[in-house]
């Protein structure tokens, strides 16, 4: 059974910095990309960020220069540095990894529970 596990979410003032994690826990499986999505409410989920397995990265318009995705495979984990943090970035953050558990099985994707970011003074 995999489950991806966030942390790092909380309250910051404008401008102030964050770091999100992601875990993958389980066995069994090797993962391809690796995602941090938003939602605030009344919006659709977005993309902020991806990295692929080859660490390949791809921002939002919006994050771009602030916003840091990385990925440490040993651990499974993805994180996400955000720098310069905004009141409209205020959001619920969920992760999101593309996994292989079986040849016999194309790759899932699987999402975390999310952890809430809240950006204000």
């Amino acid at each position: 059974q995999v489950q991806l596990v966030e942390s790092g979410g909380g309250l910051v003032q404008p401008g102030g910095s964050l770091r999100l994690s992601c875990a993958a826990s389980g066995s069994g499986f090797s993962i391809n990309a690796m995602g941090w999505y938003r939602q605030a409410p009344g919006n659709e989920r977005e993309l902020v960020a991806d990295i692929t397995s080859g660490v390949s990265t791809n921002y939002a318009e919006s994050v771009k220069g602030r916003f840091t995705i990385s990925r440490d495979n040993a651990k499974n984990t993805v994180y996400l540095q955000m720098n310069s943090l905004k009141p409209e970035e205020t959001a619920v953050y969920y992760c999101r990894m593309v996994l292989v558990t079986s040849i016999l099985y194309p790759p899932r994707a699987y999402w975390g529970q999310g952890t809430q970011v809240t950006v204000s003074s």
